[in-house]
């Protein structure tokens, strides 16, 4: 006797054998490619950087010009409200055209921005430290100053900290990508066969 073609699946009760079988290949496929962009990020970490720029670049003009057409056509908007979207979209339309013409100065603001947040980050561990906040205290204090230290190595040598985060997200891609295929659910040798 067979299993129905949509019968369900031992290890997910109420899942159909092919949903699990399209996830089982979209699995793979996601990591395959996480693999191959990791060790992309890792041979050529300023190939990746360029590319990640003109993303952003290309992020930024569409989102201006969604702006700009929102402050046209959006329903409820008054005037000023139109106004400043319109020059938002605008503003927002000139950093992407700075992006992409000089994509490496837009990843070192990216570097100074991300360098503010662990700054200010540290400080607030530091300072729930002082208040007792977080257990053990001194916990609080070594991650506060690691924090601060980072932020500071970011506004001195902002380039060496975005190639760095580029080759650390390369490895961690690359980890978690493997560690997704090791831990595939299995495929059952018995789908179908009779239960």
């Amino acid at each position: 006797m067979t299993m129905p073609a949509n019968s369900t699946h031992g290890l997910l009760p109420g899942v159909p054998v092919g949903v699990l079988k399209i996830h089982r290949g979209e699995l793979i496929a996601v990591a395959i490619i996480g693999i191959i962009l990791g060790v992309i990020a890792l041979v050529w970490p300023g190939a990746t950087l360029l590319t990640v720029a003109v993303i952003f670049g290309i992020y930024l003009i569409a989102s201006g010009i969604f702006r700009i057409t929102a402050a046209f056509v959006a329903d409820g908007l008054t005037t000023s409200l139109r106004w400043l979207t319109g020059i938002m979209g605008l503003l927002v339309i000139v950093a992407g055209v700075i992006c992409l013409a000089n994509p490496f100065s837009s990843l070192v603001v990216l570097a100074f921005v991300i360098g503010i947040g662990w700054i200010a980050e540290g400080v607030i561990d530091v300072m729930s430290a002082v208040r007792g906040a977080i257990t053990p205290r001194w916990f609080g204090f070594v991650s506060g100053i690691v924090s601060i230290l980072a932020g500071i190595a970011t506004f001195v040598l902002p380039a060496f900290a975005i190639v760095t985060f580029v080759i650390f997200g390369g490895v961690l891609l690359i980890v978690v990508s493997v560690t997704t295929l090791l831990t595939l659910p299995r495929k059952r040798r018995d789908a179908g066969v009779a239960a």
